[in-house]
């Protein structure tokens, strides 16, 4: 994306979500935003297989029983 359309993109979602920014601070935002977009680029161009991948699947603890009671 070009600087001009990630600054673009800030202040439609700013609006979207009824968000006040100013001129200045959608423009460092944009700048942030554009910053690790780029970023993603790289680590997406990374020849990286899912053997490599170190992150465990997600699994919640189980929910505490309320007052004793096990849930089933």
């Amino acid at each position: 994306m070009e600087e001009s359309e990630v600054l673009s993109y800030v202040k439609a979602a700013a609006l979207a979500v009824n968000l006040p920014l100013d001129e200045a601070r959608a423009t460092a935002v944009a700048v942030h935003l554009g910053r690790t977009a780029s970023m993603a680029k790289l680590l997406d161009a990374a020849p990286l297989g899912p053997e490599h991948e170190l992150a465990e699947i997600f699994r919640p603890a189980p929910f505490p029983a309320d007052r004793g009671e096990a849930f089933e």
